[in-house]
């Protein structure tokens, strides 16, 4: 099994879901290295025995936390904005497209629980001494990044990726402001970001109330 498969033959899906559910929550609000796997147990309500026998080491636990963690952000983040950019079915400008990537941003900094990016703090901990949470880390940028080319292809500029790579920076820069100083003045973060985005872009849509 990889680490971010299906569960190993033998083992209900409900209970790695669990498992994950537990990790998810306590390696996000605490940091991975100061939960241990007894905790996690308890947590996922799940003997000692079943936990291993479904993440046989923390390391395999840690990244398919991380690897479903990117996965529901990034369908989180394009839901949004298509949702955003495509209601009442009128023609959308490019550059609306990708502001609406920062709308979202302020709305993920104003949510119960918000402690900055899960792959920074990660890395952070142990990205130096862990290739697979690195590994991840990389994966889950590479793919934002991909995404923001993406958005930027229809709008005619002369180089989607140089621009996608500046505003994939903008997006961490803002993500880790907003972790830092907290609310309220993680909606100013958002803003400020999303007018940063929108020089880069040379759009001149109104900044909305986030």
């Amino acid at each position: 099994m990889t680490a971010h498969g299906s569960a190993p033959e033998g083992v209900p899906d409900d209970v790695r879901t669990r498992i994950l559910d537990a990790a998810e929550r306590l390696f996000y609000e605490r940091g991975i290295q100061a939960v241990g796997m007894d905790e996690l147990r308890t947590a996922a309500g799940v003997s000692l025995k079943r936990l291993y026998g479904t993440f046989p080491a923390k390391h395999d636990l840690v990244e398919a936390y991380l690897r479903r963690r990117d996965a529901r952000w990034r369908a989180d983040l394009a839901a949004y904005v298509d949702a955003a950019t495509e209601a009442g079915g009128a023609a959308v400008a490019p550059a609306d497209r990708l502001l609406a990537v920062f709308d979202w941003l302020g709305s993920w900094f104003a949510a119960q629980g918000f402690r900055g990016c899960a792959f920074i703090n990660a890395y952070g901990e142990l990205g130096a001494t862990w290739e697979g949470v690195a590994r991840v880390t990389r994966d889950h940028k590479q793919a934002l990044r991909a995404y923001l080319t993406d958005l930027a292809r229809p709008s005619n500029h002369p180089d989607p990726a140089a621009l996608a790579n500046q505003l994939a920076l903008l997006v961490d820069g803002a993500i880790t402001a907003a972790a830092i100083s907290g609310e309220p003045a993680s909606a100013h973060t958002a803003r400020t970001a999303r007018t940063a985005a929108a020089a880069l872009i040379g759009a001149t849509t109104t900044t909305p109330n986030i």
